[in-house]
């Protein structure tokens, strides 16, 4: 019997636009929020499992055309490739085949907006590909935690560098300096996804068990 393998994408849903205004509100102390919690805000309850799936499927149909959507068809049926979505955290699990995972992958990274009645340009940054759902998990969890502390340092700089404005540009700079070292102590940039071949997960692997 042929066991069949997946992938797991832990994807990232980013907004290079802060959250637009309803008409009527009042300037509110929102507008002193960096823009690293701005990129990193909930994604609205409107987009479900079912809206992601199907942006998923036009993605691979645009880009690879029939070809495209015939080889990821078998994996990418009902709403079971969806294994977690958190609209607080904006982050996503998604499965599909070993073989054809780099066909969502890039289908994932040429999104520019979510479909209504979300209707909002977007970023998707796959972070890690696993080849079982803990790895993926664990990874959620890690990135989460460090996103966390990253805003709470994030808005203490800005304070910081709004009480430095009376005091000179170079209070001003240090501060700035001072988030940039936060993004590196972090360990986690704004690009660059991980393929992980550990635990038997990995190709590799996988070929010799063959």
């Amino acid at each position: 019997m042929v066991r069949i393998k997946h992938r797991y994408m832990l994807v990232n849903i980013l907004y290079p636009s802060p959250p637009a205004k309803k008409p009527g509100n009042t300037p509110s102390n929102n507008d002193d929020i960096p823009f690293s919690v701005h990129f990193r805000q909930p994604t609205p309850d409107q987009l479900t499992p079912q809206l992601l799936l199907r942006l998923i499927r036009d993605g691979v149909a645009n880009l690879f055309g029939d070809y495209g959507s015939g080889k990821v068809a078998g994996s990418l049926q009902n709403n079971a490739p969806v294994k977690y979505l958190s609209p607080a955290t904006s982050t996503a699990i998604i499965r599909c085949s070993r073989e054809h995972y780099r066909l969502v992958w890039a289908a994932l990274t040429f999104v520019t907006r979510l479909p209504k009645p979300v209707d909002q340009m977007c970023v998707l940054q796959v972070v890690r590909v696993s080849g079982t759902i803990r790895k993926a998990e664990e990874e959620a969890i890690r990135r989460a935690r460090l996103h966390i502390r990253r805003a709470q340092r994030a808005v203490a700089i800005v304070s910081g560098a709004i009480g430095a404005v009376g005091g000179g540009d170079g209070d001003m700079v240090d501060a700035m300096m001072g988030e940039g070292e936060v993004e590196e102590e972090d360990g986690v940039g704004m690009f660059g996804g991980i393929e992980d071949f550990e635990e038997g997960g990995g190709a590799e692997e996988e070929e010799e068990a063959e």
